[in-house]
């Protein structure tokens, strides 16, 4: 099937459904400007929809009434605990323990830096976000590796170690977790994060969540803030609409402190608090108050994606090795088989003009996989495939 073809509309309200290649190809954010336009982009985190009619209207009435100035306000936070009471049943959420941030990764530095000094260690689940590599890096702390299990979930004999390590190099050591899990799409238990909380004190390491893709859980899947599980009261998290609601050109998240850990919160500079772009922060306020039925309609198309990713890799590429997880709009998948080396995003771009995300700078366990963005047309995702396919066979 082309991937020209005008979008389905088999299923109604679908954000995923919206858009045909030929729309998408007109957008000059990174995703699509990247690479040369024969290729198919299913690599930078940008899913291919339409904004969300209440964030739209939201951030077109603040520019028709030149609402462009500095940020104010406590909408966003009380945003987020709305939304977080009702989705995840987090009802206890103080507003008091919300401050915003510019970014995830910008508040996880100073989350970072607030349980940490330079010189300490901070520990990773890989394969992980690349920035989980290089931003600690980028503030003198050091990076150690506490690989995932064959399961993709956490291996906690190798969590222990870790922690060992870290701590035995003298100073502080942090946990910077990924809740759900990038790239695998792992979403954590309450069992798993309460295990994680016990492991932390034993040890006397800091958690610290980025729980950018909470939003994006599947229906049938619970998301379990880390805040919420038994022994999170001393975690930092942070979270946004940013990848839930397709918004990384409208910067915006909030750190949020757990029951014990306000004092860690406050240190964070107050010009922390108010960089957050002002737009952003409008355009995630009403993501998170208004957005939830077209939040609804993404998370049954992203299902429906999953299932077809696994059907035509078994169909084209039996092969590639791939694991369905329930979390984020991303897919980790294993290559080794394939013989096309360490890097086969490099084989499937020259020879398939298809950009997916390489393995290699995610750390251990990266080697032979590469990440793929499904949030896309079922269209674009047959071809990216079946183009795919054809590299190998090439």
């Amino acid at each position: 099937m082309s991937a020209t073809t005008n979008a389905s509309t088999d299923l109604p309200g679908d954000p995923l459904r919206q858009l045909t290649l030929d729309q998408l190809r007109q957008r000059t954010s990174e995703k699509w400007r990247h690479y040369d336009p024969d290729v198919l982009p299913l690599w930078v985190a940008e899913l291919d929809v339409h904004l969300a009619e209440p964030i739209a209207k939201a951030v077109t009435d603040a520019v028709a009434a030149g609402d462009t100035g500095y940020p104010s306000g406590t909408g966003y936070a009380d945003a987020v605990a709305a939304f977080a009471a009702e989705r995840w049943h987090w009802t206890d959420l103080d507003r008091d323990r919300i401050r915003t941030v510019p970014d995830i990764m910008l508040g996880v530095v100073e989350m970072l830096k607030a349980v940490t000094g330079p010189g300490d260690a901070i520990v990773v689940n890989s394969p992980v976000y690349p920035p989980f590599h290089a931003f600690p890096v980028f503030n003198d702390r050091k990076v150690i590796e506490a690989p995932l299990g064959p399961d993709h979930r956490i291996d906690f004999a190798a969590l222990a170690a870790a922690f060992e390590l870290a701590l035995g190099r003298g100073g502080k050591a942090a946990y910077l977790l990924c809740n759900p899990h990038n790239p695998t799409g792992t979403v954590h238990t309450r069992d798993e994060l309460e295990r994680v909380a016990r492991l932390a004190a034993d040890y006397g390491v800091r958690v610290v969540s980025d729980e950018a893709h909470g939003p994006l859980v599947g229906p049938g899947t619970v998301f379990v803030p880390y805040l919420t599980a038994e022994g999170g009261e001393t975690g930092l998290a942070l979270t946004s609409a940013a990848k839930g609601w397709n918004l990384p050109g409208l910067r915006g998240a909030v750190a949020i402190a757990g029951t014990a850990a306000v004092a860690d919160l406050e240190r964070m500079p107050e010009k922390m608090s108010s960089s957050i772009s002002h737009l952003g922060s409008i355009a995630h306020t009403a993501a998170f108050r208004e957005g939830g039925p077209w939040l609804d309609a993404l998370l049954a198309g992203l299902a429906e994606n999953r299932r077809l990713l696994a059907r035509l890799l078994a169909e084209h590429l039996p092969a590639v090795r791939y694991r369905p997880q329930p979390g984020t709009y991303l897919a980790w998948l294993d290559c080794r088989a394939l013989g096309l080396g360490d890097d086969p995003a490099a084989a499937f771009l020259e020879r398939g003009r298809v950009a997916l995300n390489s393995g290699l700078p995610f750390g251990t366990g990266g080697k032979g996989h590469v990440r793929l963005n499904y949030g896309t047309s079922p269209e674009i995702l047959t071809e990216a495939v079946e183009r795919m396919a054809a590299a190998v066979r090439n």
